[in-house]
């Protein structure tokens, strides 16, 4: 659970962090970084850093592959949940 924590702090603030440098024009961190950020169990933190930063929300490409992640996350926890249920 704490590690779950830790990686959705973490990219929160990389959101955060992201969003200063754009208005800073200082150079970005990579899309695929936020996404592998939200890949390891950051996607709250990466919904809530986009939403709180207003950042990449109107990024096409980045939002489907975000809502790929998250949906990708979403089928496995509802598989663990089956398998578990099931015995």
């Amino acid at each position: 659970m704490t590690a779950l924590i830790a990686i959705n702090l973490l990219t929160f603030a990389a959101f955060g962090l992201d969003k200063m440098l754009a208005k800073t024009h200082w150079r970005r961190m990579r899309e695929t970084a936020l996404l592998w950020f939200a890949a390891l169990g950051g996607t709250p933190g990466a919904y809530a850093g986009r939403a709180l930063f207003r950042h990449k929300t109107r990024k096409q490409p980045f939002s489907r592959r975000l809502h790929a992640v998250a949906a990708f996350q979403l089928l496995l926890l509802a598989g663990a949940l089956a398998w578990v249920m099931a015995g």
